[in-house]
């Protein structure tokens, strides 16, 4: 049901002329409030008694993180001038205020043009598959978690031709868009608004671009949002992902929060990264032991060790006779890896080469790509535990 815009009574005619199937909003505030309620709209009028100025920042705004939903601009006057400002604010169509017949002909075009556009984003984002969910996690902070989620992504990205996102549920810290350096024009808080009722189409307008087939949901970028999330939210968006994407890697806060947690639960694989230092190994151990007491499925476990060749005095008869896990994949230390991130370009992009790269792409391949592989034995078959902890609703 289209959203109308409009300041006075004027807004009267207008109203008519769609047969008075709309939803009125007296300010641009309040049109803004009801797209965010309804991520299926997809067509915005704005009457003449509505400040052009306001109306043109609106829908230069609306471009940018709504691309599929249309702006139609009623005026009094319209001249060269106006229509100029609007094209390049991005609204469709500026028709003469009163004039019914222009105002549905312009309505009808401006859907036509959002069908396209949002044809377009399931072609590139095919839904109804059967995705697998890898989450990434380390108990202990500073063991290079982010960085392995975010080249682990690209890897799988690189390595096929299927669509992939990472979703950031490091909700009070999240370093992924720093890390690509991304500014997200939607978050996870974007998706409050849908909780209990969200489809693909809401998590589609979530998700921030990053390459061709790899795509990004970020964690909050401001203070205080984190705490508002439920953990419901994040498993309805990983549920609804799923049937968009073939891989989603959930990067995660080194914490077993009930929002990693909803994240396990949902996952194909779950990825544990340590180093070879006494801490992480020992916080590795106990979430080897928690993993077990909850009653998640051994066989979808791959242990990853980061900085593997650092001569720390441990070697790695040391460090699986401590943690009682094979490693399935050692990544060696390179002083290419920080700089890559400072760059903001993952090491498996800038330079797929790299020993390091090399390594995240053959336990990609190895572990999540090829038929037979621990995740891809679990797909469709997410651990169902029954015992350890109260489910979430």
């Amino acid at each position: 049901m289209p959203i109308l815009c409009e300041l006075h009574a004027s807004a009267r005619d207008l109203v008519q002329s769609f047969g008075g199937t709309v939803r009125a909003a007296n300010t641009l505030q309040a049109a803004a409030q009801l797209l965010e309620s309804d991520p299926a709209e997809t067509l915005v009028v704005i009457g003449p008694d509505t400040p052009v100025g306001e109306v043109l920042r609106f829908a230069a705004t609306l471009r940018l993180i709504r691309p599929a939903v249309g702006v139609i601009l009623a005026r009094e006057y319209v001249d060269v001038t106006l229509l100029t400002h609007a094209l390049r604010a991005g609204i469709r169509e500026v028709v003469p205020a009163g004039d019914a017949a222009a105002l549905a002909a312009a309505c009808q075009r401006s859907s036509q043009i959002s069908m396209s556009l949002l044809s377009t984003v399931a072609t590139e984002a095919p839904q109804g598959r059967d995705g697998q969910i890898v989450t990434v996690f380390a108990a202990k902070g500073g063991c290079g978690k982010t960085t392995l989620a975010v080249n682990l992504a690209v890897a799988l990205a690189r390595q096929s031709d299927r669509r992939v996102c990472i979703v950031d549920i490091d909700l009070a810290f999240g370093d992924v868009a720093i890390s690509v350096q991304l500014e997200p024009a939607k978050t996870i808080v974007n998706a409050l608004p849908m909780a209990g009722h969200l489809d693909e189409t809401g998590a589609l307008s979530l998700l921030t671009r990053y390459r061709a087939n790899l795509f990004m949901l970020l964690a909050p970028t401001t203070p205080g949002d984190a705490e508002k999330i439920p953990a419901s939210l994040i498993g309805e968006l990983l549920v609804v992902l799923r049937t968009i994407f073939d891989y989603v890697v959930v990067d995660t806060p080194a914490q077993f929060s009930e929002h990693v947690l909803i994240a396990m639960d949902n996952s194909a694989h779950h990825v544990l990264l340590t180093t070879p230092d006494v801490p992480a190994l020992k916080n590795l151990r106990i979430t080897l032991d928690m993993l077990d007491l909850l009653s998640y499925p051994r066989q979808i476990r791959s242990v990853i060790l980061n900085r593997s060749d650092s001569k720390v005095g441990l070697n790695l008869e040391d460090v699986e006779r401590v943690v009682r896990w094979p490693i399935a994949a050692h990544v060696p230390s390179s002083r290419e890896v920080p700089i890559s991130i400072n760059k903001g370009t993952p090491l498996t992009l800038a330079n797929p080469g790299h020993p390091a790269s090399q390594a995240i792409a053959r336990f990609a391949q190895q572990r999540l790509l090829e038929p037979g592989s621990a995740a891809g034995a679990a797909a469709g078959g997410r651990p169902a535990r029954t015992k350890g902890r109260r489910r979430s609703g």
